[in-house]
């Protein structure tokens, strides 16, 4: 999330800045890769996602027995309510926060509009009164990425996109495991497919170009983006399967921790002052976000399974938990903060690494901060309500 964080105050304060030379020089420097390739942060969270979604519904309709989970529910209508389910808790879930900040966001690009000295960043102060509807349905991201309100949105509408492709294959799965498996291995192939062309048909280099040049065909468009979702579908079933334990030899360990970190790494620097030919541009653009979600899979694993070591500590830290529940409105959230504070300024920001280290580490504590108010006051709420109403929970309350 501080990643993710740190490559929007990059894009915010470039924009509202007095000397541009100054990113032209950065940009060259072997680190900046870490800000230009900040795109893997969302991957992140799609195969976090899709390896979730997966595993806890096999498990908690499961409780670890894959046999258990196909009776009582064969039958269109049984898996039909099921499906309906799922999406009505997602809905519910995600709903009241999200469109809370879509409304602040209105009234203070509007605001902004009419009384800042620059220019809002985007035409939220026009979108977001006229095409709202389209963020309530998270469909924002098949239209125009000029008609969108609240552009960082789009994450959240394709990860809505992903969970009801998901929650149809999970459902399938139930009583169909390999129709199942053929539809997510063709929407897999297809989504790569279909990247690759993209990218080859605009001339897309991704060494060279801006990560964003391509946001209304490539970055936002869910049919591009599917592959780490269903790559954490896959783990998420894996680890079912084996009950998350297994036997590895050391040799298996150190191979599988030196190719996962040799993979991350090389996704991020390795492109570095390397010029690609236009098939391995669009190969490169087609295959690198579900090369991150399979990296990032041995990590899953080798925790899941007790051969994390260090990893496992850092990333299962207590401290972690309770900032962990107010993630999700920390996203909806920071890119407001940092428009609110490049246009509260009455002239540009002048770049340098000491302004830019401020003013990211100023917004990370400050949107979760104010993160945790939206969270208690929206998000939790409802989620004890869910947990109620929750069948199960009456059962256990009978």
């Amino acid at each position: 999330m501080a990643w993710v964080i740190l490559g929007h105050t990059c894009i915010i304060t470039f924009k509202y800045s007095d000397n541009m030379e100054y990113r032209k020089v950065v940009e060259k420097k072997f680190l900046f890769q870490t800000i230009t390739n900040g795109a893997f942060s969302v991957d992140t969270f799609f195969f976090m996602g899709g390896l979730l979604v997966s595993f806890l519904y096999f498990r908690t309709n499961a409780k670890g027995d894959l046999n258990k989970l196909t009776q009582g529910t064969r039958g269109i209508v049984a898996g039909g309510l099921k499906f309906i389910g799922l999406l009505m808790y997602r809905f519910c879930r995600l709903t009241a926060p999200y469109m809370f900040v879509l409304g602040v966001v209105q009234v203070t690009m509007k605001w902004f509009h009419s009384n800042s000295v620059f220019e809002p960043p985007t035409a939220d102060h026009y979108n977001c009164p006229n095409y709202w509807w389209r963020n309530f349905l998270y469909i924002n991201t098949l239209f125009p990425v000029d008609q969108m309100c609240m552009i960082w949105s789009w994450y959240v509408a394709d990860d809505t996109q992903f969970y009801v492709i998901g929650a149809v294959i999970l459902v399938l799965a139930t009583n169909h495991f390999k129709i199942a498996t053929f539809l997510m291995t063709t929407l897999l192939l297809s989504s790569w497919l279909t990247t690759g062309y993209i990218a080859l048909i605009n001339n897309h280099m991704p060494s060279s170009d801006d990560p964003l040049a391509l946001f209304d065909k490539i970055y936002d468009k869910p049919w591009t983006r599917l592959g780490p979702y269903f790559i954490g579908m896959s783990v998420g079933y894996f680890l079912f399967k084996i009950d998350c334990k297994i036997k590895m030899s050391k040799t298996t360990i150190c191979v599988g921790w030196l190719l996962s970190s040799a993979c991350l790494l090389s996704l991020l620097y390795g492109l570095y002052e390397t010029e690609l030919s236009p098939i391995m541009a669009a190969t490169y653009s087609s295959l690198s976000h579900s090369l991150w979600a399979l990296a990032l899979s041995w990590i899953v694993v080798a925790c899941s399974t007790g051969y994390g070591g260090y990893v496992n500590s850092i990333l299962s830290a207590p401290i972690l938990y309770p900032i962990s529940r107010i993630t999700y409105c920390a996203y909806l959230l920071h890119p407001l903060i940092i428009r609110l504070t490049a246009m509260n300024l009455d002239s540009p920001f002048h770049l340098g690494k000491y302004t830019m280290m401020i003013t990211f580490l100023g917004v990370l504590v400050l949107s979760y901060v104010l993160s945790f108010i939206i969270s208690v006051s929206f998000e939790a709420p409802i989620v004890t309500m869910l947990k109620i109403l929750s069948p199960k929970k009456r059962k256990r309350i009978q």
